[in-house]
């Protein structure tokens, strides 16, 4: 009598709390023993199904891992699971279950437990959790860093597969997206969980499909659901239907990144492999993560507006090299990679007479906007002096000029440079004068000889701008037909964690496997430069050849 009435008040107590009470038989049977709580909203399995197949496909191995793991040695289970609702099979539900395994009346073990919904804090404690990784995304100057820590935030919690592209332009509705809209996604912005197929090559083709389209015009997120692998050809790109089918999504997400009121991010995540799509709240939660993009995103592209200008300033400054009777001279110049600053590298070069020139390339210190600044001023000023001195000037004393000039007006902190005046002597001979303040020195490639440079025996002055009324001198040579003078800043042949001395060796080695391939001077110092990856500075060559003929 007191046994029953025990179970009559535990009975009582386990319906006015929010958890059901379960025993699982030996057999696999399941019965709810009490409590109201979420027992009523949970799928119950019909003739040959198990409880397993009310577990979210995303879970089951792992839980079924742990289950063995647990019953094997006779452990308690305490984990959270999504387990599908009774009122839409679709749908899931995060569920705590507590159980821990019993011997019944025959010695076999069955499990009793709790189940309890676990939804509401399990979506406060991963909108935490990735809000804190959103946190690290960094503001940096290329912005496939922020989007690649963007997708791995969350891959492969909230979805299967994410692309992040970069929306340029100003989309009006109704007038779909401007001819410069394109695509910053890459392998770098995309996060795909394991086992998915690769992604086709991401273009701007993919943000030109209605939806996506829509998504950015109206700024509202968009959530398409349909069939394993069956995504609506209307409404998405053909490459991103092709991969959907591939792999075998149900669903796709696509959620704008707003920044100071336009859409400059669309990011798309997939629900792949027959796992549900995301619900309204999924779809909630993961306009929240995406929307933290938009701190680091306006950081990053006030740090790409800063590099674009300071690069269309530089380059404003680089004019085409002018056209002397016997003499080529090919210029380029080549920015770092995308994440690096802009420096201040130029080149110049400016006819003094029918028969001579002046050439320059130097360095500005420093990598912003000022920088580019300062070089434009300090090239201009050198630009004019060394017309004004004519082709009889000094190098050496068209630099000492410049410098009392750029140190009185405030000029940067440190400027290297090398000046030359070149004129011709005879027919298919010229004779070089030049001027070295701290730079690079210039490379020689006789036609008939190895290279070599200028002034392997004699250091270099020290740079402008370090001190005053410094004396300066020059330096001399003659170069003829076919001989090649290459002049470079110290992006060429500088890198961090390497020798200075090594890398002078291997340029001039370089050099000479090219000169004797015969490959042309436009050719050779192209082929001159690091990889793109590897280019951690700027760097800007001007190289003359002299040759017969005009």
């Amino acid at each position: 009598m007191n046994q029953d009435r025990l179970l009559r008040q535990y009975a009582a107590l386990m319906s006015a709390v929010p958890q059901s009470v379960w025993v699982l038989s030996a057999d696999g049977v399941v019965t709810l023993v009490a409590g109201s709580g979420i027992r009523e909203r949970l799928w119950h399995p019909d003739g040959g199904e198990s409880w397993m197949d009310a577990v979210h496909p995303k879970d089951r191995d792992w839980f079924q891992r742990a289950w063995r793991r647990a019953a094997a040695k006779s452990s308690p289970v305490d984990t959270v699971v999504r387990v599908r609702l009774k009122e839409n099979p679709d749908r899931f539900r995060h569920i705590k279950i507590v159980a821990a395994p019993v011997l019944d009346e025959e010695g076999d073990v069955e499990w009793v437990g709790t189940a309890a919904d676990a939804e509401d804090h399990w979506r406060i404690r991963m909108r935490e959790k990735l809000l804190a990784r959103m946190a690290a995304v960094p503001a940096a100057h290329d912005l496939s860093e922020a989007f690649l820590t963007t997708a791995a935030a969350v891959v492969p919690e909230l979805a299967d597969a994410v692309a992040i592209f970069h929306v340029r332009g100003e989309p009006g509705p109704g007038h779909g997206l401007p001819e410069g809209v394109t695509s910053a996604a890459s392998t770098e912005s995309v996060g795909l969980a394991p086992g998915l197929p690769s992604l086709y090559p991401l273009d701007r083709d993919i943000l030109r499909g209605a939806d996506p389209r829509q998504v950015i015009e109206t700024q509202e997120a968009r959530l398409l659901t349909f069939p394993p692998g069956e995504p609506p050809e209307n409404g998405l790109s053909k490459a991103s239907v092709r991969w959907l089918r591939k792999a075998g999504a149900t669903g796709v997400a696509l959620l704008p990144v707003v920044v100071d009121g336009r859409a400059v991010a669309l990011a798309t995540t997939a629900t792949c492999r027959g796992n549900p799509p995301p619900d309204v709240a999924d779809l909630n939660l993961l306009q929240d993560v995406f929307q933290q993009m938009s701190g680091p995103l306006r950081r990053t592209m006030e740090l790409q507006s800063v590099r674009d200008k300071a690069l269309a300033l530089q380059q404003s400054f680089l004019a085409p090299p002018p056209a002397v009777d016997g003499i080529s001279i090919t210029a380029l110049y080549h920015p770092a990679d995308s994440a690096a600053e802009v420096g201040g590298d130029w080149y110049d070069a400016v006819r003094l007479s029918a028969d001579s020139l002046a050439l320059s390339i130097g360095d500005i210190a420093g990598h912003d906007l000022n920088a580019a600044a300062a070089m434009g001023r300090v090239n201009s000023l050198l630009r004019g002096l060394a017309y004004d001195s004519g082709p009889a000037a000094s190098p050496a004393a068209t630099l000492s000029r410049l410098d009392r000039i750029v140190q009185a007006l405030d000029g940067p902190s440190m400027v290297t440079t090398v000046h030359a005046v070149v004129r011709r002597l005879a027919p298919r001979v010229w004779r070089v004068t030049l001027s070295n303040a701290g730079h690079p020195p210039p490379l020689l490639i006789p036609h008939d000889g190895p290279p070599r440079y200028l002034h392997d025996l004699t250091a270099p002055d020290p740079p402008l701008c370090v001190t005053d009324d410094l004396p300066r001198t020059d330096l001399h040579t003659v170069i003829q037909e076919g001989d090649t003078l290459v002049f470079y800043t110290d992006g060429l042949v500088e890198a961090p964690g390497t020798d200075i001395g090594d890398n002078l060796r291997r340029l001039r080695q370089r050099t000479e496997a090219l000169a004797r391939a015969g490959v042309p001077l436009a050719t050779l110092i192209r082929k001159l430069l690091p990889p793109v990856q590897n280019r951690r500075d700027d760097i800007a060559v001007i190289a003359l050849q002299a040759r017969s003929g005009p």
